[in-house]
């Protein structure tokens, strides 16, 4: 059994985690859940007893929820130079863990049809939608990466965040996402990682 081991499902938020570890270059084992039985069943509740993915399990300590993973990850395996020195990791953190937060809940919620009142934006997190997408746009205008000059685990998870609203249409289709995305979605990891899942997606009939 191998040291890291992935659970995911290909048409999940695992899809991030398969392009972090795909740019860690460590091996790892996948383990495919599906949504109705083994996802919500043992052995996997031991592992998140919320029954979701993804999660990773590396020499027997459990790591859930996408952004931890991601920073996890970039510490796991310095070689591969995924986190900027601590003395540098302001920008890094504030904004992987800004997506993980205001822009997750902002995103979710409106697609979940909920709309605070400007009372209930008081105690939200993320205050409003158009705040937070206005944010969010000002922070990767003409940058390629979030945190600095070099790619970090950040933008992973920040650039799939946006790469995802973009496709559903949870998020506006703004030039500087667009262009942020762009760069990112280049990236050998992140093909390989789309390969990946894309052959373990069900197969659709004609």
């Amino acid at each position: 059994m191998s040291d890291l081991i992935f659970y995911t499902n290909p048409m999940s938020r695992g899809q991030i985690v398969r392009w972090m570890l795909e740019e860690t270059g460590a091996p790892y084992e996948t383990v495919v859940l599906d949504y109705a039985s083994t996802m919500k069943a043992e052995p996997y509740l031991s592992i998140n007893p919320m029954g979701k993915v993804p999660a990773i399990v590396h020499k027997g300590k459990t790591i859930t929820e996408c952004s931890a993973i991601c920073a996890y990850l970039a510490d796991a395996f310095p070689d591969a130079g995924l986190a900027p020195p601590v003395s540098d990791r302001a920008d890094y953190y504030r904004w992987l863990f800004f997506a993980a937060g205001p822009v997750e809940a902002a995103v979710t919620n409106k697609a979940a049809g909920f709309e605070a009142t400007e009372q209930q934006q008081r105690m939200m997190g993320y205050g409003n939608f158009d705040m937070t997408m206005d944010t969010l746009e000002k922070t990767v205008t003409g940058k390629t990466y979030i945190a600095g000059n070099r790619f970090s685990a950040a933008d992973v998870y920040v650039g799939s965040q946006i790469g995802w609203g973009l496709a559903f249409g949870t998020m506006p289709k703004r030039p500087a996402f667009e262009a942020y995305v762009a760069g990112l979605t280049e990236r050998p990891a992140y093909k390989r990682g789309k390969e990946i899942d894309t052959a373990l997606m069900p197969k659709q009939d004609a």
